[in-house]
This record gives structure tokens, C-alpha cells and sequence, in this order.
């Protein structure tokens, strides 16, 4: 049986030289003895499931290297061999591949979850070097899915979940139809299987007749196509069943409601009889409006070409037809594969090695700001959505965003430093907010300044992985760069109070601290202190070895608040202190310093945790604009609105955010958010709302 399947794989490497087809053989026989004694699951001897990858890869005429990767895939992680035998035996390239197809069961980690990440993680950056590590992996978890039916449902259920989350969308966006289609045909069967008999069945079972209809359509489009003078082969269809479960479920359909489980295929010669191919169409059926996709003009992400229509066919049923060239079709089929598979200079195929290129940098791009595994699968997993939309730049360059996609997203495909300073955008020359969903022909603009920075609000609307891990990244590094610098204030305040200085502090009581507390460094110290993961008074006693007693006795200075801190120091939303008020300050875990108003209600039921309390002054030099909030009660009268806010405008204050409440009686209550420097500011804002007549009553107030 071993035999027969070798002999197989050999045949099918017919497009390689005899001397690769020998070293092939001779990785066959290092891996048949590896796994020698190791069997499946179902029974069959290990080494079956290596030739079964290695002849799938052969299908996409891979090269030497990737079959014989392909053959000792499992080599490193399942056997004693490790990666240096392997590139002695069988060169570096072909190590390199190996492992970065290997798990990595050796390194412990904190979850099943983290593990799960880490070899995503691995993989992917693997692949980003070379893209043949995920073409195997792709060949490999197909051989698995075919031969799923010997593992526990559990388990099963498990790997096909995985193949439908990560492995499925990878394979479309790298261009591989096929192998898409069948993944997620085998991924409905194992996670459903009693819905997938069910649909199954009913398919089967219209199949006999629906068979005259089809091939009287297809009757009529060969025909119509030949009278027009168009060299074309005509194919039908049937859809996959997860593509009809797919629709009843979206649309809320049975499946005798599902009228267009078939689909045509049309393949012309050139470019040019894709449309009239289209045009004859469009004469033999009636189109559905809307319905008519050109990804000729504009490439699918992937790089997928075609024309797609639906059209009225016999008896008012919906037709789907796809036309396309020889070339769009190979494309279509193999995907990035098609560098292998077809030797050609054909610009249509450097154009899909481009964009897999584009994508496999950005997966770079994505693991530079992502912290850990898990956020950087999550990123990952949000590039494969399937959806795009096109929108255009203000020099024409198309983009391919993500359905849902916003303005931010549009501009940290543009480039990193856009995205950070974007403030904001016009989508075909208005002005809208950073939040609006971008549509397909949007023109889009992004405007930006020199000193912004990206809001943490914006993760909750962007769609990309770039930029979620780009805002990530910068928001991480930013606070942790705060909270360093307010941590050495904390701590230099601290050491004062006991007649020290930070400089004074001897190297080798740092070294002492960083052992007994396991940080790694004076800087993470000084991080923790900032985020309140870390009293500074603690951490001094520390570094001078004083008894709580001792340092009981003194009192620390006040810190001086300037309003520039940036995200270490946060103004409390329950009472919205600006200068001017008495103010003081708590140590919040994962917050950093939040200011409150001496009398602020929240402030004083926490007054008990003393150690977490520390007094705190504005400074001389401020350097912000400071939220406040009034309420506004005016007599309810056409245009009153307008008095306020420009009374507001005149007293030098912006207004932040406005809500108005009207109980159906004389009066309407304003809540205003404005920005004023200090206390001072405040009160002319106040005298200058006295001066509207319809003005009763005005308060601040805390939330």
C-alpha cells in the first residue's frame, strides 16, 4: 500500500528534474523511518498522512523543497529528529519550512488558548517570510479534514471549528478557491452534521428535476454565444451545500425557497469578450438590478477576477453567472499557487503575487504592535473577512477595506503616521465623522495634524487588524511612557519626604528591590508606580530599608499637576475638577493618578485607604483646557438654544457635548460640556449666560 502511494507521488512529479524527484524519494525514506511503528487514528501506518500532503502539494506543482517539507512535516514535532538534522540531510530552506510548520509543544504556556495562538502566531510569520509554509499547512489540514471521520466528536468538532475560523478564509485570501470551497464543505459536515444530511438530501433529490432546466439554459447561452461569434466554454454548477445552508440561514429561507442552487460559468479567450459575453447574456435573460459585480476592473483583495450577474432565467428563476478569462480562471482556482503552477510573466499573476505580498507584509506590520499571541491572532482573524469594499484615495489608488471598515481604517492603510495623526475625514468632499462606515466608490480624504494622536475610542469602530493593532500599540507605548514619568514624580515625591533624592539612591538597593519584587526592570518599577499597580511610599521604604514606623513620621510634598500627564493622570468624570479647585489625588490600580474636588462625594467613601491618597496642587504653568459641566435651565422658546451657545462662544469657551431634556412644560434643562482653563474662565462663561434673558437657572454639576 506505502508502495503504490510513493509510486503515486513520484508519478505526479513529472514538472520536476530527476534529481529532485531523488532527493523527494530519499526525504520519503528518512520520514517513513522517523515515523516507523506510528499510526493514525483510523489504523493506517503514519506515514500515509505525509505522502497525502506531499501529493497534494504536487497538485499545485510546488517545488522540490516544499514537497519534501511537506513529507517530513511532522518530522520535528512527532519524532526525536530536530531542525539541524534536517537542514544537514536536507538543506536550510528545507528546515526552515519544517519548522515553521512544527508546533510548539516544548514551551509551556499559560492556557491551551495561549498555545494555540503561539503556533498561529509562528505559522503565520512563517509563511509571511515564505508563503510555501502555508500552502503545506493549508495541504495538511486538508488531508485531515478528509479523514476526520476516525476522530472523537469532540475533537472533530474542535478541528473543524478551526478550519472554518482561521484555516478556510486564509485559504481565500490567498487565492485558493477550491481548497476554500472544500474546507468550509468539510467544516459544515463535522460541526453540523445532521443539518448537512438534511440539505444534502433535499439537493440531491432536486437535482433530477431541476437537470432540464439547467441544461436548457445551458442550451441557450452556448447558443446565443456561438451566433455572436464568442469562443467560449459554458459550465453548470451545482452550489456547495454549506453556500445554500449559508443563504437559508442569512435570509431566513427554506430550501425550497432557495430557487438558484445552480450556477454557469462562462470562460472566454481575452478581456474584451468578457463583456460581450456579458452583453449577449443580459439580452438572453432579463439582469437583476443590482445585482450585476465587475471584479475585472476592480480585483477582489485575493486577486480573484470575474464578472458576476444574476439574471431572470426560464420560468422566473434566478440565474448566477460567472465570466471570465482562461488566465482569471487558472487564477481563480490556484490562487497564489498559480506562481508555481504557472511559469508566466502575465501581468495578471505578478498582480496576485503583489497583493499576497501586501498582506503577508502586513501580518509583519500587525506582530510589531501586537503584545502577545492572542492579540495578534485576533488581528489576523479580523483581516480574513471575506467582504470588501472599494474605496478610492484623492489621487485615484484604489483600496480594499474590510465591510464595516471607518476613515481610520482607510488611514492606517495609508500609512502608520497618517492613521496616528488623522483627525479627520471627507468621503467624496464632506466632512464626516471618524466612525462612518465606508461604501463601495467612496472618495476618501483623511486630514491630519501634526501633534494627534490616536483616541482609544476609535478601537471600538475600526475593522482592520492593522489599525486596532497600530492604535493598540501606540495607546500601550504612550501610557507606558506617562506612567513612567508620573511614577518618578510619585517616587522622587516619596523619597523627599524621607530627605532623599531618586539620583541618591544607590544602584545595588535597585538591584535588591527588582529581586524581591520580580520585576525586570527600574523602568516597569517606575511604570507600576505611575498605573498604581505600586505605592511610591512602599516602594521608598523599600529602597532605604526603613520600618513602617520611620516612615510614618514624615509626610510627602504635594505633586504638581499641570494637565499634560497625559493618560497617567485621569480627572475624575464624577466631579470634573479644573484649576482652581481644592483638589486631591488617588492611586487607582490600572488608572494611574485620578484627580478628584476635596469634596467630591465619590472621593470621600474612599477616604478609609489612606495609602492610596496623596495630596496633590495645580501647577503654576498649566497647559490643557479642562471639561466642566453645567445645567442650563431656560424658558422653552424658539432660538434659545442659539442665545446660550453663542453666549458661551463670546465668553472664549468651546462646547464639548450638549443634551437637552423638556418635560413638556415652560422650561428645558441644557447639560453642557465645556472646555474652560480654570475657575476664573468659568465664572465669566457663568455671567455671560446671566445676561440671557430666557436664562433661570444655572448649576455645575458633577456627572
Amino acid at each position: 500500500m506505502i508502495t503504490a502511494t510513493i509510486s503515486d507521488l513520484t508519478r505526479s512529479l513529472s514538472y520536476l528534474k530527476p534529481a529532485d524527484v531523488g532527493r523527494i524519494e530519499e526525504a520519503y525514506r528518512f520520514s517513513d523511518g522517523a515515523h516507523h511503528g506510528q499510526f493514525r487514528t483510523s489504523g493506517d501506518p503514519y506515514i500515509s498522512h505525509p505522502l497525502a500532503v506531499a501529493g497534494i502539494v504536487a497538485e499545485w506543482q510546488l517545488d522540490s523543497q516544499a514537497v519534501m517539507a511537506a513529507l517530513l512535516h511532522d518530522v520535528m514535532e512527532d519524532t526525536t529528529v530536530g531542525k539541524e538534522e534536517i537542514g544537514q540531510r536536507f538543506g536550510k530552506p528545507v528546515a526552515e519550512l519544517v519548522d515553521g510548520l512544527s508546533k510548539l509543544d516544548r514551551i509551556e504556556f499559560q492556557s491551551a488558548a495561549d498555545a494555540k495562538a503561539e503556533n498561529f502566531r509562528k505559522m503565520l510569520l512563517a509563511m509571511a517570510r515564505d508563503v510555501r509554509v502555508i500552502l503545506i499547512k493549508l495541504a495538511d489540514r486538508l488531508h485531515n479534514m478528509r479523514t476526520l471521520e476516525a476522530v472523537a466528536p469532540e475533537k472533530r468538532r474542535r478541528i473543524a471549528r478551526e478550519t472554518a475560523e482561521i484555516y478556510a478564509p486564509i485559504a481565500n485570501r490567498l487565492g485558493l478557491d477550491s481548497l476554500y470551497r472544500e474546507l468550509q464543505e468539510l467544516s459544515f459536515a463535522n460541526l453540523y452534521p445532521l443539518r448537512y444530511k438534511v440539505v444534502a438530501k433535499a439537493v440531491r433529490a432536486a437535482r433530477g428535476n431541476r437537470r432540464e432546466v439547467v441544461n436548457r439554459i445551458l442550451d441557450a447561452i452556448r447558443e446565443k454565444l456561438a451566433a455572436s461569434g464568442i469562443q467560449a466554454s459554458v459550465s453548470g454548477r451545482e452550489k456547495h451545500i454549506y453556500s445554500i445552508y449559508k443563504k437559508m440561514l442569512e435570509k431566513h429561507l427554506s430550501f425550497s425557497q432557495v430557487t438558484d442552487i445552480f450556477g454557469f460559468r462562462v470562460v472566454v479567450n481575452d478581456v474584451a469578450a468578457c463583456y460581450v459575453a456579458m452583453g449577449v447574456l443580459h439580452a438572453l435573460y432579463k439582469p437583476v438590478p443590482g445585482r450585476f459585480k465587475d471584479y475585472i476592473a476592480i480585483p477582489k483583495v485575493n486577486g480573484y477576477q470575474s464578472l458576476h450577474t444574476t439574471l431572470i432565467g426560464p420560468y422566473g428563476a434566478p440565474v448566477e453567472a460567472q465570466i471570465r478569462t482562461q488566465q482569471m480562471h487558472r487564477i481563480a482556482e490556484t490562487g497564489v499557487a498559480s506562481h508555481w503552477l504557472y511559469k508566466s510573466s502575465d501581468a495578471e499573476l505578478n498582480e496576485v503575487q503583489q497583493r499576497t505580498h501586501k498582506w503577508l507584509q502586513s501580518l509583519l506590520d500587525i506582530q510589531n504592535a501586537s503584545g502577545d499571541s492572542s492579540e495578534f491572532l485576533e488581528h489576523v482573524k479580523v483581516d480574513l473577512f471575506p467582504d470588501e469594499v472599494y474605496v478610492f484615495s484623492p489621487k485615484g489608488r484604489i483600496l480594499a477595506m474590510p465591510r464595516g471598515a471607518t476613515p481610520v481604517d482607510f488611514a492606517y492603510a495609508v500609512h502608520t503616521d497618517i492613521g496616528n495623526r488623522c483627525v479627520s475625514a471627507r468621503i467624496n468632499e464632506d466632512l464626516v465623522p471618524l466612525r462612518t462606515e465606508l461604501k463601495n466608490g467612496d472618495r476618501v480624504e483623511i486630514i491630519t495634524a501634526p501633534h494627534a494622536h490616536p483616541n482609544p475610542a476609535w478601537l471600538t469602530y475600526v475593522k482592520t487588524g492593522k489599525a486596532r493593532s497600530e492604535i493598540r500599540h501606540f495607546l500601550k507605548t504612550m501610557q507606558s511612557e506617562e506612567s513612567m514619568a508620573l511614577g518618578e514624580r510619585l517616587l522622587g515625591q516619596a523619597l523627599r519626604a524621607l530627605n532623599t533624592r531618586i539620583a541618591e539612591v544607590p544602584e545595588e538597593r535597585w538591584e535588591r528591590l527588582l529581586r524581591d519584587s520580580s520585576a525586570k526592570s527600574r523602568q516597569e518599577v517606575l511604570s507600576d508606580i505611575g498605573l498604581g499597580k505600586r505605592l511610591a511610599a512602599i516602594v521608598a521604604r523599600r529602597l532605604l530599608s526603613l520600618s513602617e514606623q520611620h516612615a510614618a513620621e514624615t509626610r510627602p510634598g504635594a505633586i504638581q499637576i499641570k494637565g499634560s500627564e497625559g493618560m497617567a493622570v485621569q480627572f475624575a468624570d464624577c466631579c470634573h475638577p479644573i484649576p482652581g479647585d481644592p483638589i486631591i489625588g488617588f492611586i487607582n490600580k490600572g488608572q494611574g493618578l485620578v484627580i478628584h474636588t476635596h469634596d467630591c462625594p465619590s472621593a470621600r467613601r474612599s477616604r478609609s485607604d489612606s495609602d492610596k491618597w496623596i495630596d496633590v496642587e495645580w501647577s503654576q504653568s498649566l497647559e490643557k483646557s479642562f471639561e466642566v459641566r453645567l445645567r442650563v435651565s431656560v424658558l422653552d422658546q424658539r432660538g434659545v438654544l442659539a442665545k446660550v451657545a453663542a453666549a458661551i462662544a463670546e465668553a472664549g469657551s468651546d462646547i464639548a457635548n450638549i443634551s437637552v431634556e423638556n418635560d413638556g412644560s415652560l422650561y428645558a434643562t441644557n447639560q453642557f460640556t465645556l472646555q474652560v482653563s480654570n475657575r476664573q474662565h468659568l465664572a465669566r462663561v457663568m455671567r455671560a449666560l446671566r445676561r440671557v434673558p430666557e436664562v433661570v437657572r444655572i448649576a455645575r454639576t458633577g456627572d
